[in-house]
């Protein structure tokens, strides 16, 4: 039997053709710098309503992560805050950049998102950037947006 007849076989042992539709692309991210001998770890985060997050960090990788339930604030470095709702998604290249917020916008119910982050070999998953590092980077964080009436 060809494999364009199994294609079309129906009753037992027929596979289902769903799987042909089944996969949705959320994000496509490039250009890309994983750092050789990188091993990935995938969390899961949950943010009770207001609490404002991780304090500033960055990663010594990318990280790609996927909203489940309510609504993220997202900043890095150079760009402007944004909200990233249930089945949105975000990334960010790692390195040097600041990851200035990943907080629940939400203030009365709680936000859950998935990220799988790739780490550099002998380098922590994630690290804190203390205040004078913050200040002498000010000039590159973008203005906060203005809320429009």
């Amino acid at each position: 039997m060809s494999n364009n007849d199994s294609e079309h076989r129906t009753g037992p042992g027929a596979r289902p053709e769903g799987w042909k539709t089944a996969a949705k692309v959320l994000q496509d991210a490039a250009p890309l710098t994983i750092p050789e001998g990188a091993s990935a770890m995938t969390i899961q985060v949950e943010r009770e309503p207001g609490d404002p997050g991780t304090p500033p960090h960055r990663h010594s990788g990318p990280a790609f992560g996927y909203v489940v339930e309510g609504a993220v604030r997202f900043e890095l470095e150079g760009e402007p805050e944004r909200v990233v709702e249930a089945g949105g998604t975000f990334w960010e290249p790692g390195g040097d950049l600041i990851h200035y917020q990943d907080g629940n916008a939400l203030t009365d119910a709680r936000t859950r998102f998935v990220v799988t982050m790739m780490c550099a070999p002998g380098q922590p998953m994630l690290t804190l950037v203390d205040e004078e590092e913050l200040a002498k980077r000010a000039h590159l964080r973008a203005p906060s947006p203005v809320a429009v009436d």
